[in-house]
């Protein structure tokens, strides 16, 4: 019952703002229309009754209303779904999707603009004129609607798919890793060792570290002129006994504030400086796929294919120390590690289809394609293809099925063969 409540009330965080100003725009548009009419140089010629205007615009409010109920079970259903096929680290993601939200914001402002129009008619504050500016309002209004259903159905027919929620946390593990390969210290100094003196700092919230503010941290680094390391990094979790910096130099109260608000704490993880969340949420879509209760391999190699994309977006990574003391300032902190990442996204999957024949091809030809486009880190992935090649031979039940990774496996890696 509470994950429901986080996820309406998500839903509604998402959209009130959209929501709100398509509504008191459709406001200001039904009261404009009895305002203006007494200074119109020239009146219309058309003559268009108060009962037709009232009547168009109470089936809109009625359909407006009926839209957007069955649009918001349609998303909660979308959730569920993708909460119970794929990984509940997605919902985050389709909760945010602005073509959902246009939608529903579009309905709601559709709707309170019929509710104003049919007061304002009911109350005879549309004069001959003033109607005929409402009903032109309402043909706009109609046209705006119909348009954004019409999106909204197409969207709908895939929204929370399984295909649909993959593209969507590749789409974010993508974008993270991009940031993180052109900053792997999110503009910080590589970590350097902390003298003993250091001052310890820890905050006083639990929960993950969701954003570091590195701009904040080094203005204050140069203002006091301290050194700043940082001991946490975006995703880990933290807790009052947990040192967010360690501080060479004197620190007052004021400072100490400064530094433990340039950490933003949540309760969730966030994809946005956390490269680590995407990989692990597409390892967790597969792990259940390829579950023996699921026994869905064809989701799992989705999921390598995803999985080899995101981390090609590495590229050429600079060494540990490659960024240290280059941006002229002393913030210093560590970054994910290539052995970290690769834990997150083929662990699960080794785990869980280690067995499954088809995964395991994809799964060593994928390793292979990333060891061939990641000469900085073929080290660790070279590791993680013989951890998975020892696996298959404990694994595999079926001799005929052993022979064929055996080959590919000696074609594809004859060094470690």
């Amino acid at each position: 019952m509470k994950r429901w409540t986080w996820i309406i009330h998500r839903i509604i965080r998402q959209i009130w703002f959209r929501a709100g100003i398509i509504s008191l725009l459709s406001v200001a548009l039904a009261i404009l229309a009895g305002v203006i009419t007494p200074y119109l140089p020239y009146a219309f010629d058309v003559d268009i009754g108060q009962r037709s205007v009232g009547t168009i615009l109470q089936i809109m409010a009625s359909s407006m209303l009926a839209v957007t109920t069955f649009s918001l079970t349609a998303m909660v259903s979308a959730y569920s779904s993708a909460t119970q096929l794929a990984t509940p680290r997605a919902t985050q993601l389709m909760v945010s999707d602005p073509t959902s939200q246009n939608a529903l914001s579009t309905f709601l402002g559709a709707f309170v603009f019929s509710m104003v129009g049919i007061v304002g008619l009911n109350t005879s504050a549309y004069g001959h004129d003033g109607r005929i500016i409402l009903f032109a309002a309402t043909v706009l209004i109609i046209l705006l609607v119909v348009g954004t259903l019409l999106r909204w159905i197409g969207h709908i027919t895939a929204f929370g798919r399984m295909a649909d929620v993959i593209d969507r946390v590749e789409e974010a593990a993508t974008q993270a890793m991009a940031e993180f390969a052109a900053a792997p210290y999110l503009g910080g100094n590589a970590a350097t060792v902390v003298p003993p003196n250091a001052v310890a700092i820890a905050g006083s919230k639990t929960g993950y570290v969701t954003h570091i503010d590195i701009a904040a941290l080094k203005a204050i680094a140069e203002r006091e002129d301290l050194s700043v390391h940082v001991g946490v990094l975006p995703g880990m979790l933290v807790h009052p006994a947990r040192d967010l910096v360690q501080v060479e130099g004197v620190v007052d109260d004021a400072t100490r504030g400064g530094l433990v608000k340039a950490f933003t704490i949540e309760r969730h993880r966030s994809f946005d400086q956390d490269p680590r969340l995407g990989l692990i949420a597409l390892s967790e879509i597969a792990s259940r796929a390829l579950a023996p209760a699921t026994n869905d391999p064809g989701t799992g190699i989705e999921v390598l294919n995803a999985l080899l994309r995101v981390f090609l977006t590495l590229g050429t990574q600079p060494s540990e120390n490659g960024e240290k003391d280059k941006h002229g300032h002393r913030v210093y902190l560590g970054r994910p590690s290539i052995e970290d990442m690769l834990t997150d996204a083929f662990g699960p999957i080794l785990r869980e289809g280690g067995r499954e024949i088809e995964v395991s091809l994809r799964l060593t030809a994928t390793l292979a394609a990333m060891h061939a486009n990641l000469p900085t880190n073929r080290t660790q992935i070279e590791s993680w293809a013989v951890r998975h090649a020892k696996r298959a031979r404990e694994t595999m039940d079926d001799a005929d099925d052993l022979a064929v990774f055996e080959s590919a496996y000696a074609r594809l890696w004859p060094a470690s063969t």
